[in-house]
């Protein structure tokens, strides 16, 4: 049943991940209902997921939107983000360090968060008390299929849910992905993959190596033989340090994209032992997750992000690699546009039109992260430097995803549509 405008619309989000959650956030403050449909298992896979070596990057671009959605900086918990220092591998010299050049004016780049404080936060705002009608998570209604041009989802249970909106926020493996293009479309193997962990991090670790210099990012990147790269940072209020190492995987296998069953310290070391011995006591580190092996994918551009009542946000749209540190970005950017492109008064029949204007400004940006985070990952594996281009970082971090929105909409539609 279509919505009366002046109540908001009804949206269905299935996924409740960074994406979907940041969407529930901007589109209650419009006074939408909003309920998020996740499967019971799924979630309780996210959740330990966020426990496993799962910190991220929090840049510029994306604090710009989640300041306006009313996060609080202080529950990320995150460490200022002001750059990075890269390691010879072998040698164990380090280059000078540097921050990016489009830095704020405190010289920081953006936070460095464990995924589960970004998380929690997210729920809290999207859920609890404030400015419109809390979404609503439903766990244990997997979607099976969804009607993108009606804006109905099929539910596991059997039952049939229509909205004015659909989002389809659920990940790499997405279900409406598959039902707005009319065909599966899988990520494919970026021919790399990871170990990852996440250590508990003492004010005095011994190893100079991860305090001395600017606050971010540690690489340690081989120059012989295969391309094996270690990648370390602190979260959470640097009681947590965010472990990473990066190496060539030949699986050709599209069915092990993603997360695979733990791992240990020696499998780390069989593939790492010719580093320099200062590196390797990282390893040493009190554990504070499993280790996993994760084999990375990359989803190939699709042809379109929406179709009918339905839209992609986040990596179901662009599952990209992490080596340009904006996918968490990007999902936050896509969430924040929603809100700005569905504002109070938006009718059912509008939907369409709005999506037709979120695909417009949103695709060729998250292609763009998706395209120059696979160049980064060649230019990585032939030797180049951690940073590529310095000059696009202001494309990067300087983007303001919630202006671009609002204008697009003043421009479209601010003369038709219900005033605010």
């Amino acid at each position: 049943m279509a919505s009366d405008s002046s109540n908001g619309l009804n949206v269905s989000v299935v996924g409740a991940g960074i994406a979907g959650l940041t969407a529930a956030i901007a589109l209650r403050r419009n006074g939408h209902h909003v309920q998020s449909h996740v499967p019971s298992q799924i979630f309780e896979k996210s959740e330990s997921k966020t426990e496993i070596g799962a910190a991220l990057g929090v840049p510029l671009n994306a604090l710009r939107v989640l300041d306006q959605l009313g996060i609080s900086r202080e529950n990320l918990k995150g460490v200022p983000w002001s750059g990075g220092v890269a390691f010879d591998a072998e040698s164990g010299e380090d280059t000078p360090a540097r921050g990016w050049s489009t830095a704020g004016p405190d010289q920081m780049i953006g936070l460095l968060c464990h995924r589960s404080d970004l998380y929690e936060e997210l729920k809290r705002v999207a859920t609890g008390h404030g400015e419109g009608p809390p979404a609503k998570l439903h766990l244990g209604t997997k979607v099976m299929a969804c009607d993108s041009e009606a804006g109905t989802i099929f539910l596991i249970s059997g039952e049939v849910l229509h909205a004015d909106l659909v989002l389809g926020a659920d990940g790499v493996h997405s279900v409406v992905r598959a039902h707005i293009l009319g065909e599966v479309q899988k990520a494919l193997p970026s021919g790399v993959s990871c170990y990852r962990t996440v250590f508990k991090l003492p004010q005095l670790s011994g190893m100079r190596w991860l305090d001395d210099g600017v606050s971010g990012t540690r690489t340690i990147i081989a120059k012989e033989g295969p391309f094996r790269m270690f990648i370390t940072y602190p979260c959470r209020s640097r009681a947590l340090l965010n472990f990473i190492a990066v190496f060539t995987d030949s699986c050709e296998d599209v069915q092990e994209v993603g997360c695979t069953p733990t791992a240990s310290r020696e499998d780390i070391i069989a593939k790492f032992r010719s580093f320099h011995p200062k590196f390797l006591p990282v390893l040493d580190l009190p554990a504070h997750s499993e280790i996993f092996k994760w084999q990375l994918g990359v989803l190939p551009p699709l042809p379109t992000w929406i179709r009918g009542r339905t839209a992609l946000l986040g990596d179901a749209a662009h599952a990209t690699l992490p080596f340009m540190a904006q996918g968490a970005a990007m999902a936050v950017e896509e969430g924040g546009s929603i809100g700005c492109l569905f504002p109070t008064g938006t009718r059912p029949e509008d939907v369409p039109q709005r999506l037709k204007a979120y695909q417009d400004i949103r695709k060729q940006r998250g292609e763009f992260v998706r395209n120059e985070s696979a160049e980064q990952l060649k230019n990585l594996m032939y030797g180049g430097p951690v940073v590529r281009y310095r000059e696009i970082q202001s494309t990067l971090l300087q983007y303001d995803a919630l202006a671009t929105a609002r204008d697009c909409y003043e421009e479209r539609f601010g003369d038709k549509s219900l005033s605010e």
